[in-house]
This record gives C-alpha cells, sequence and structure tokens, in this order.
C-alpha cells in the first residue's frame, strides 16, 4: 500500500518556486514626553508692595464704610427735618449773624458737628470776614460739610454758595476718592439743604476754580499746608482764588499755626504752616492783608505732637494713648487771616 504526501504551497513556498513575503517591520516605541519644566516659586512680595497691598485693602474697606455711614445719614433725615431746612433755606435773613444762628442750632447738622463749634467759633470767624446773606460765597474745600452745612441756608435765597471737591469716580484706591464720595453723599442726601449749591470738581494737582471775578467771599480753612505738601501748590493756588474774586472781594484763612520762623518745608508736614510765610505766599500773589484775629488762637497747642496736628481733636490718630491729654489741648492753635482784593483804579 503506498502513502501519498502531498506538502501545500502555502507550507512550503520553496518547492512551489516563489518567495516569501517579507516580515513586518518592528514599530518603534514611542518616544517619552519631555517632562514639564517646574514653574519657578513666585517671588516674595517687596515690602513696597505688601504695604500697597495694605493701603488698597484698607482704602476700599473706608469706602464700604462710608456707604453704611451713608445710608444711615439719609435714614436720619425725617420728613419734618426736610420741612424745617426746606423754610431755613427759603428764609431772606436779615444779615449773617442770624442767619448763621440759626442754621448752627438746626437738627440737619451732622451728629459731631455741633460739638466742634466751640473750637472753630464759625459766628465769630465768619463775622470777622463780613459774610452777609446776599454773598457769592466760594468753599475752596468741602472737606465733609462743616462749614457748607451752615452756609448753605444762609446764602440760599439771596445768594449763592460754591464748593470744590475731588472727584467722587476716581480709583477705588485714592485717597482722594473717599473724599469725593464722602462729600457726594453729603451733598446728594438733601435736596432741601443742597439744592442751591453749586460743587466744582478739582484735580488737587491743577486747581482750576473757574468764576472769574465773580465771588465776593472765598476762604480756605485747614486746606493750606495740604497744597504745601503736595506739590509746593500755594503759588498756584492763591492765584486762581485771587482771580476768582471780585475786585474788593475778601479771601479768609484759617491754619493750624506754626511756631514763628519755622521752615514750612517742614512744619507742613505736621499740618502747620508759620504765619509770616502764609501772608508773604498771599501778597505775592497781588492779595493785601486786611486783618488778622486770635477767635481760632490755642495756646495750649504745643505743635511738637508724634502725629503732627492730627495727633489732636478731633482726629486723635493715637486712639486711646494719651488720649485725656490730647483732648484736653483741643483743636490745634490757628492763625484767622483776612485778605482783600485790590479794587481796580
Amino acid at each position: 500500500m503506498r502513502t501519498i504526501l502531498t506538502i501545500s504551497c502555502l507550507t512550503l513556498a520553496v518547492a512551489c518556486g516563489s518567495t516569501p513575503p517579507p516580515a513586518p517591520a518592528p514599530v518603534a516605541a514611542p518616544e517619552p514626553a519631555p517632562a514639564p519644566e517646574a514653574e519657578p516659586a513666585p517671588a516674595e512680595p517687596t515690602a513696597e508692595e505688601l504695604k500697597k497691598q495694605a493701603d488698597d485693602a484698607a482704602a476700599r474697606a473706608k469706602l464700604e464704610k462710608l456707604e453704611v455711614d451713608a445710608k444711615a445719614e439719609r435714614d436720619r433725615w425725617t420728613d419734618e427735618m426736610r420741612a424745617a431746612v426746606k423754610k431755613l433755606s427759603e428764609t431772606a435773613h436779615p444779615n449773617a449773624q442770624v442767619g448763621l444762628s440759626r442754621a448752627l442750632k438746626s437738627a440737619h447738622r451732622l451728629p459731631g458737628h455741633a460739638e466742634r463749634d466751640k473750637a472753630r467759633r464759625p459766628l465769630e470767624t465768619m463775622k470777622f470776614l463780613g459774610l452777609r446773606p446776599t454773598m457769592t460765597v466760594m468753599e475752596v474745600g468741602g472737606g465733609d460739610g462743616w462749614y457748607t452745612e451752615i452756609l448753605a441756608p444762609v446764602v440760599a435765597k439771596g445768594g449763592k454758595l460754591i464748593v470744590t471737591a475731588l472727584d467722587p469716580a476716581g480709583p477705588e484706591t485714592a485717597p482722594g476718592t473717599f473724599y469725593g464720595r464722602r462729600f457726594k453723599h453729603y451733598i446728594d442726601k438733601s435736596e432741601e439743604l443742597s439744592g442751591k449749591v453749586e460743587v466744582v470738581i478739582v484735580d488737587p494737582k491743577d486747581l482750576q476754580l473757574g468764576h472769574a471775578g465773580e465771588v465776593d467771599l472765598a476762604f480756605a480753612f485747614r486746606e493750606m499746608h495740604n497744597w504745601h505738601r503736595r506739590g509746593r501748590r500755594v503759588p498756584h493756588n492763591l492765584a486762581q482764588v485771587f482771580a476768582a474774586l471780585k475786585p474788593g472781594g475778601t479771601f479768609g484763612v484759617v491754619q493750624h499755626r506754626a511756631a514763628a520762623g519755622s521752615n514750612p518745608d517742614d512744619t507742613a508736614e505736621k499740618g502747620y504752616l508759620p504765619e509770616a510765610w502764609v501772608i508773604e505766599q498771599a501778597q505775592a500773589v497781588g492779595f493785601v492783608l486786611s486783618g488778622k484775629s486770635e477767635i481760632n488762637a490755642n495756646k495750649l497747642d504745643t505743635k511738637d505732637h508724634p502725629e503732627g496736628v492730627w495727633t489732636l481733636p478731633p482726629i486723635l490718630r493715637l486712639g486711646d494713648k494719651d488720649r485725656d491729654k490730647y483732648v484736653a489741648i483741643g483743636e490745634s492753635d490757628r492763625m484767622t487771616l483776612k485778605f482783600s482784593k485790590p479794587k481796580k483804579k
């Protein structure tokens, strides 16, 4: 019996006379991705950066508190108060003394403001400057409205009050923005009180008052040290006031008073200026000194406090430290000066 062995071409390609298929090329293994570079550690903030962060946070906190305080003040204004202020503003006061006396007693004044009357003597100061209810008055620097609230109703009927203020729409962390918003809240809370007040928004780096030759009485109270310490702006600012006044108009100054003969570059940083220097600066732009008064003097002020004039009331920057001592001293020693713009010949 025969055994037949069949070898297929698939099994033995050589026997069939054909070339075997090439072997598949080996697949290269993927190269490993490079390791990501480590990010450098952030640099530690500098002392200046840390201070700016703290200052910015404090500025925002002040604005937040301002909004709370402003709402509380608006809520304080009852219908009865609004009616009383409306009547006060619509009254033709026979003279400044009567008008101011009425305003000083009014309940519309910010809480705490009346406590400063004894130190600031608004009735005597305005009498010294010659205020009349029919005047156009310019307040250079409205602050928190201390003088605005008593002058606005006095001149509303027969005169006019113009007040300068800083921009309330500035950057939130800019110091001036707080003061601008504070005054705007003050003005906006009562049409009855401030409806006739003209607010002029100014740049402290380039004061522009306008109203050339329109103003009877201008005044800057506790302002000039800032003019000097922030850019040496006293000559420019005085020239602006001089231009705004009518010939024969009056410019009043109440200023924290440094020791005679001291350097204003040094004392301005503490809030004080030498009286003789202030007079010289005003005379240099054309003003004539027409009066001096000691109604705002304080002999207890030694002018050498650790935080300058802000150590004293009403700021009391040291808080509870030596509080009784500084309360006993009271507000600063202040010069009270009256200048005139010469009449045209």
